[in-house]
């Protein structure tokens, strides 16, 4: 017996390996686990026990399988009616997604609410009120799940997808791992991210006021003010309010809030650095008489406002970086949308009439006009066009639709009108699939968490420990003042745990690096790509715009009753009123020769066949084999030879003819680009796998593919194939990228660990990318591995230096010096730690210049 179960707590390749591990272990049993359907389908010759296979799921990760609700046995009892409640449970607010637990009475972490049998979900939802009015904590935010629907644009998530799809109303910060939330964009454009406006304005406000605040402090030791210590204090601390509880104060929100829900991460040591410093430094300029003398330096104590604001700021400036790349994350969507026509013209009773485009239903006749998007999915009825489908096969030249051929959504009618019928609208049609894809691939994505992140998951945790351990081992040893030498010392270790080049190492290297990048032709989107760019051993690539220019031209002229300058004259002199891809080619050809193109005393554009024009006292044409047939003239077998030849070669013919004549023919090829038998022979060397899928016909993948050395490949791919062959060589445990230019590989390249987009391409395709090629040359995927690893290296060494010298100036904060020199923490220790740590990172990040690529 085959059923199908759903899976609970599956989220990524690891989780699916081990889902599938333990079933497949189970003897009589045998699965196979969709990652992508969140499904599995079990094969057993006897029946299914759900409890026991749960039990033996819960011992590696919080997984279980559910039935789904079309495929319970016909006694199933409605989740309302049930007496004994299963033992999977789940939040109702779905705040860490479809996490379960397997323990009653328990709380969810993240809202606090009581957890829930499994079986109330599909009940809840139906009930509506999955998420829709649930209030987040004291902020009275709202948030919904993510979806292309209208009422979630506008909506915020978080980048990372640390709580599954939630969305919110307002950029609050992911409560998890604190980074800005991404706006889901507009379809009609009315609003647009303001976030990185708003980080800018809030960093150029504190960059006014640390600068101030770090020369009158700095400054100090090398220049006398002429003015009393105190008094620049009460400077120093009137410029610092602004940095803190204006510009920076959201970084303190986010640092507060990762100790109340324990999601430790850059910020929880932000926030407890910058705090100590502040407090202790209040402390050190209103009553100095509270603190041990042994902290003085010449006789003053020192202050480390300049210390909180240089903190603040470079933090702020990451966040600034880190906004300008999300800035564009929501693109992709927003570009397929806008494909879209937002009307269409219903055919009703004999008259037309203008319908918005959500009116249309599934059987209605629309009329599509010359150059219009064609609304929905169906088939043509009356009449015939060329229409231009690049965005779902990404081939250049346009498909010939005739009667009852299909036409999708989104794709560009050429000159031609038809009727058609609407067979698939909605959420139905290719285009919305396309959508939805794009959309999956994204949330499917885990991006690789922060460096510093990981870090500082240990670090905090350890600093706090050492922070308590001292004032435990003060308080009981520290003598007459013990309770002050061990606020004192507990305090010191915070501030000087705390680097200032923190918040630095990281956007400086990217910096340097993206600059490095762009003089390349490569524009970079974010770390994450980076450090997977120099982990891929799989290259997926389109065929038409990545290997190929993408854009079809003249690679022959045969002439047998003619020359070949008048044979070009003639088709160059018909093409001058089309705009078809093959007119333009041969345009381009008569320029480049200097032949004039006469003019027509009349033209005919025959949809799906070619074109028809007169001059003198004799019809020209220009066209397919079929355009002779409809004028009657014969072909011979010499000229039929010829052309199938060419064909069986991937390219394509049109014939000449004059009168009743044919003058010859003139074949098309899409030139694969100089560069790319390089560059594929470069990656190859370099282990990693390149694979071509194209949406072109098998005879012209095949011919690319031999003539470049690519071994795997596959034709007529649609875009749900692309990305599925990605899926496939991940769940093998394959780092895949994919370079592709069309709206067709946005899902594969939102899909993939690395999207790589031509910036020849389109827009969604680039938008769905980590790293454009601005050039559209995949040389250039070469020179991005090799800068992955230089900037990737050059990243973990800003990290140590931001940790080191800060690091081995915890123990001297502690006191471990005391008991034989008698010296607690050092002001001029702790100043010189936070200023070298900080110019060792940007002197290592601006070593990137000197990269060859």
């Amino acid at each position: 017996m085959t059923t199908k179960y759903k899976v609970l707590g599956m989220s990524c390749g690891s989780c699916m390996q081990k889902i599938s591990g333990v079933l497949n272990g189970i003897e009589g049993l045998s699965a196979k686990i969709d990652l992508a359907k969140s499904s599995a389908e079990l094969i057993s010759e006897r029946e299914i026990d759900i409890n026991y296979l749960n039990s033996e799921l819960q011992k590696v990760g919080d997984y279980a399988l559910q039935a789904f609700e079309d495929e319970q046995p016909a006694e199933y009892t409605p989740p309302q009616e049930r007496v004994s409640p299963s033992s999977v449970y789940y939040c109702p607010m779905e705040c860490e997604g479809e996490r379960v637990y397997f323990q009653k009475g328990l709380r969810c972490p993240i809202c606090n609410m009581y957890l829930v049998p499994i079986e109330e979900q599909e009940a809840n939802r139906a009930k509506g009120v999955h998420l829709q009015h649930h209030t987040m904590g004291k902020e009275g935010h709202h948030h919904q799940n993510i979806s292309t629907e209208r009422e979630n644009e506008g909506k915020y998530y978080c980048p990372m997808f640390c709580e599954g799809d939630k969305v919110y109303n307002d950029n609050v910060g992911c409560p998890v791992c604190g980074m800005d939330l991404v706006m889901i964009p507009y379809k009609d454009g009315r609003k647009t991210d303001t976030t990185y406006q708003k980080l800018k304005k809030k960093f150029l406000i504190s960059l006014g006021f640390t600068l101030p605040v770090f020369i009158l402090s700095m400054g100090g030791m090398w220049i006398s003010w002429g003015l009393p210590k105190e008094v620049i204090g009460y400077v120093e601390l009137l410029f610092s309010l602004p940095v803190i509880f204006y510009s920076g104060w959201f970084l303190i929100k986010r640092g507060f809030n990762s100790f109340q829900t324990w999601n430790l991460n850059m910020f929880s040591l932000i926030f407890l650095g910058t705090a100590a410093a502040f407090l202790f430094s209040i402390v050190a300029l209103f009553a100095p008489q509270l603190l041990p003398h042994e902290l003085m330096h010449d006789g003053e104590l020192s202050l480390y406002f300049e210390s909180v604001c240089v903190i603040l700021t470079l933090v702020i400036m990451g966040q600034m970086l880190e906004a300008k790349a999300h800035q564009k994350t929501g693109k992709a969507i927003e570009e397929l949308m806008n494909l879209s026509p937002e009307t269409a013209n219903l055919i009703r009773e004999g008259k037309e009439e203008k319908i918005p485009l959500s009116e249309v239903k599934t059987g209605d006749i629309l009329r599509v006009k010359v150059g219009e998007k064609i609304p929905v999915d169906g088939k043509i009825l009356e009449g015939s066009s060329s229409v231009d489908e690049s965005m779902i096969t990404g081939e250049p030249i346009p498909a010939e639709k005739g009667l009852n051929d299909k036409v999708s959504s989104g794709t560009l009618n050429g000159n031609g009108s038809f009727l058609m019928l609407a067979e698939k609208v909605g959420s139905d049609t290719l285009l919305a699939q396309i959508i939805n894809l794009v959309n999956e691939a994204s949330r499917s994505k885990a991006p690789i968490q922060k460096l510093a992140d990981r870090v500082s998951k240990i670090f905090v945790p350890t600093v706090i420990g050492i922070s308590v351990l001292t004032f435990a081992l003060w308080y009981l040893f520290g003598g007459e003042n013990r309770l002050i030498y061990a606020l004192v010392n507990a305090v010191a270790v915070l501030i000087v745990a705390c680097p200032c080049a923190l918040g630095l190492a990281t956007p400086m290297s990217l910096t340097v690096g993206i600059g490095k990048g762009a003089k390349n032709g490569i524009l970079i989107k974010n770390a994450e790509a980076l450090e997977q760019m120099n982990k891929i051993n799989v290259l997926i690539t389109d065929k038409t715009g990545t290997l190929t220019e993408g854009k079809p031209s003249i690679d022959g002229i045969f002439a047998i009753n003619s020359s070949q300058e008048e044979l070009l004259s003639i088709a160059g002199a018909l093409s001058q009123n089309s705009e078809h891809p093959l007119s333009q080619a041969i345009l381009k050809a008569t320029r480049e020769k200097g032949l004039m193109n006469f003019k027509l005393s009349s033209f005919e554009n025959i949809s799906g066949k070619g074109v028809s024009g007169i001059s003198g006292d004799h019809r020209l044409l220009l066209g397919n084999e079929a355009l002779l047939k409809h004028f009657s003239i014969p072909v011979s077998d010499e000229f039929s030879q010829k052309a199938s030849e060419l064909q069986s070669q991937a390219k394509t013919v049109s014939f000449v003819a004059r009168g009743n004549e044919v003058l010859g023919l003139i074949s098309f090829s899409d030139k694969i680009k100089e560069s790319s038998k390089k560059a594929v022979k470069f990656l190859q060397s370099h282990n990693i796998e390149v694979v071509m899928l194209t949406g072109d016909h098998q005879q012209t993948a095949r011919a690319v593919a031999e003539e470049l050395g690519i071994k795997n490949y596959k034709a007529s791919c649609l875009p749900a194939d692309k990305m599925n062959e990605i899926k496939r060589l991940q769940a093998e445990g394959k780092v895949v990228a994919m370079a592709g230019d069309g709206i067709n590989d946005a899902p594969a390249l939102a899909q993939s660990d690395i999207g790589i987009a031509m910036g020849t391409g389109s827009g969604a395709a680039i938008e769905s990318a980590e790293i454009t090629l601005l050039k559209g040359d995949i040389w250039g995927i070469a020179k991005t591995k090799i800068l992955s690893e230089k900037l990737l290296r050059n990243i973990k060494e800003n990290l140590f230096f931001a940790f080191v010298y800060n690091t081995l100036g915890i123990p001297i904060a502690a006191g471990i010096l005391y008991p034989f020199f008698g010296i607690l923490l050092s002001p001029m220790i702790a100043a010189a730690a936070m200023s070298f740590s900080s110019v060792s990172v940007i002197l290592n990040s601006l070593r990137l210049n000197s990269t060859k690529l």
